[in-house]
C-alpha cells in the first residue's frame, strides 16, 4: 500500500488517526501517522480527505488532485433541486451531448457503498439507435407473452398495459433515448442499498444538468426474466441487475414545485417502554414480512 506522510506539511494533528474507520492508522515514533494493518484498509481514502494541510497521500492518489470542499449550493438551492426532481415520461429523441454524457458517468464513483464494496457496474446505453433496438428487443418479448394463452404471474404484472402494448405504446421505456442500468455482485453486503443510493444521487444531478429521469421498475422485471437483455447489456458474471433508470432530454417543462402531503414523523422522546408478547410477534411480523 502506498501511503506516503509529507513531513514538512504534517502537523501532527491526528485527524486521519480519528476518523480512520478501520483504527489502522496510529503515530509512529517520531509523531508521524502510519498504517499498522494494510489488510484491513477498506480503501475509502477518509484519511486523504480529512488532512487539512494535504500531508497525506494514499493509493498513489494526490492531494492536489482533490477538489477542496467549499463550494457547497446553499440549503435552499438544494431544497429546490430537490423539490423541483420529477420523473419525465416526455423525452426528445435524440442524444444529450457527450460533454453531459461524461459528466454523468464521471459522477458515479462518488456515491457511498456499504462497507465501502466499491464494486457496483454500470450498463449504460448512450445512442438512441442502441436504445431503440433494446426497447424493440424487449418490446417483442412482451408482446409474444401477451400471445400465450397461459398467463404467467410476470405477465400478469404487465397485463393492464396489455392493449397498450398490442397497439404499439412503448410502455415501459417511454420513448426515452438513454437507459442506465446498475448491477452488484452477488456477495455485495448492500446490494440493492448500494444500487438505490447511486441512482438517487445520478437522478438529483441530472436534475441540475436538466435531464430528466424516471425509474423503471418494468425494466427491471424485464432483465431478470430475459437473461439474453443482460447479456446485451455486457452485465458481468456474477452479477445481478438491481434497478434501471431512464434518461434523456426532457419534451416537457415543470414549471413549479409540487405541494405533496407530510409523512407522519415521531419526535422520540425518553421513555420507559412496555410491550406485550403479542405486540412483540406483531412487530417481528411487520419487520420480515417483505
Amino acid at each position: 500500500m502506498d501511503f506516503v506522510i509529507d513531513k514538512e506539511k504534517c502537523i501532527h494533528c491526528g485527524q486521519c488517526i480519528k476518523d480512520c474507520v478501520s483504527g489502522i492508522i496510529e503515530f509512529n515514533d517520531d509523531n508521524f501517522p502510519y498504517i499498522t494493518d494494510e489488510n484491513r484498509c477498506i480503501k475509502c481514502q477518509h484519511c486523504l480527505a480529512v488532512c487539512p494541510t494535504g500531508a497525506l497521500k494514499i493509493f498513489n492518489k494526490n492531494p492536489e488532485n482533490s477538489e477542496l470542499t467549499n463550494n457547497f449550493p446553499t440549503d435552499e438551492q438544494l431544497l429546490n433541486l430537490i423539490k423541483s426532481r420529477r420523473s419525465y415520461r416526455h423525452y426528445k429523441a435524440e442524444n444529450i451531448s457527450k460533454d453531459l454524457m461524461d459528466k454523468l458517468k464521471n459522477m458515479l464513483k462518488y456515491p457511498p457503498t456499504g462497507c465501502n464494496f466499491h464494486k457496483l457496474h454500470f450498463s449504460i446505453i448512450e445512442d438512441i439507435e442502441v436504445m431503440d433496438k433494446f426497447r424493440d428487443m424487449t418490446n417483442s418479448k412482451i408482446k409474444k407473452l401477451f400471445s400465450t394463452k397461459k398467463l404467467s404471474s410476470i405477465v400478469n404484472k404487465f397485463s393492464k398495459y396489455k392493449d397498450a402494448f398490442l397497439n404499439g405504446e412503448d410502455v415501459i421505456f417511454r420513448d426515452c433515448p438513454h437507459m442506465i442500468v446498475v448491477s452488484s455482485p452477488i456477495n455485495a453486503p448492500c446490494a440493492p442499498e448500494d444500487a438505490i443510493i447511486n441512482l438517487s444521487y445520478f437522478e438529483l444531478y441530472a436534475q441540475s444538468l436538466n435531464i430528466g429521469t424516471l425509474w423503471c421498475g418494468f425494466a427491471e422485471i424485464c432483465l431478470k426474466v430475459f437473461p439474453d437483455l443482460c447479456e446485451y447489456l455486457e452485465i458481468p458474471d456474477g452479477y445481478k441487475p438491481m434497478y434501471v433508470m431512464l434518461f434523456g432530454l426532457p419534451d416537457i417543462h415543470y414549471t413549479r414545485t409540487v405541494q405533496p402531503e407530510g409523512y407522519q414523523i415521531t419526535s422520540v422522546n425518553n421513555k420507559p417502554i412496555k410491550m406485550s408478547l403479542l405486540k412483540k410477534i406483531k412487530r417481528y411480523f411487520w419487520n420480515f414480512i417483505r
